[in-house]
């Protein structure tokens, strides 16, 4: 794999690219950033790197996203007991991936993805009922936190849950926010310490704030043009692209 301390012009427009896009992806959806960028770098970088390059966009994409909408007072006491489950399992995760083939978690994410978005695109509807919001969510963010060391990506279960709580567009935005807010912080403590965080890769991950900050900035603008029930749709068609991408490059890499 290509040492990014001696990229060349292309790796480093590759690597814009593929930041702009991912942040446009998450400026419009409220996701994404993570799974593409980690998805299309590990193919040049190889995925431990790749892990560290998303960890500077992520997060400051992620802190923009839980700070911004208002919500903060309605959802923190709502969604505490999740979000908790989900950072205290992470490591776990960090430390399954240690062990696993490259791209077994990418296969099984993927699935997990399409199994979702399949039948909720159909007309299924999910609904927790508010005396089981705190049980479920314990249960959801500890399977959330393990697939996201695994991954990189902390889209599944947990976006899934917070749908299904019936939040409004910019309550979901701005709990997702949170999630990955937190998620990306306990995989960067993760990644130093199974000795994964490479300086290098740290350094080009600062300067990736840029193109990914942009595309996010162009994202949102679009975003408010589409309406609340074509923007469910919108989450739902992403996750499934998501899955269907997911799949493939986990079978790839395990050939």
């Amino acid at each position: 794999m290509t040492d990014l301390g001696v990229a060349g012009p292309g790796l480093i427009l590759i690597a814009v690219l593929v930041f702009l896009s991912a942040g446009f992806i998450k400026g419009l959806v409220g996701f994404g950033l993570p799974t593409i960028g980690l998805g299309l770098m590990t193919v040049f970088v190889g995925v431990e790197k790749a892990m560290v390059l998303i960890l500077w966009p992520a997060f400051l994409t992620n802190l923009w996203q839980s700070l911004s909408g208002g919500h903060l007072r309605v959802l923190l006491p709502r969604l505490w007991p999740f979000l908790v489950s989900a950072v205290v399992m992470l490591a776990a995760g960090t430390f399954i991936l240690t062990q696993l083939p490259e791209g077994a978690a990418d296969l099984l994410l993927g699935i997990l993805m399409v199994s979702y978005a399949v039948p909720m695109l159909a007309g299924l509807v999910l609904h927790i009922p508010e005396n089981r919001v705190v049980q479920v969510g314990v249960i959801v963010g500890l399977v959330n936190g393990v697939l996201s060391g695994l991954t990189g990506s902390y889209t599944v279960p947990g976006v899934m849950y917070l749908q299904a709580l019936g939040l409004t567009r910019d309550e979901l935005i701005q709990a997702m926010g949170l999630l990955f807010l937190l998620s990306t912080t306990a995989l960067g403590i993760s990644l130093g310490g199974f000795g994964l965080m490479g300086g290098q890769e740290a350094v080009a991950s600062a300067a990736l704030v840029v193109p990914a900050l942009s595309g996010v900035w162009f994202g949102q603008r679009t975003r408010k043009k589409v309406s609340e029930a074509g923007f469910r749709r919108l989450v739902l068609a992403a996750i499934l692209a998501l899955g269907l991408y997911l799949i493939p490059l986990g079978l790839w890499r395990l050939l």
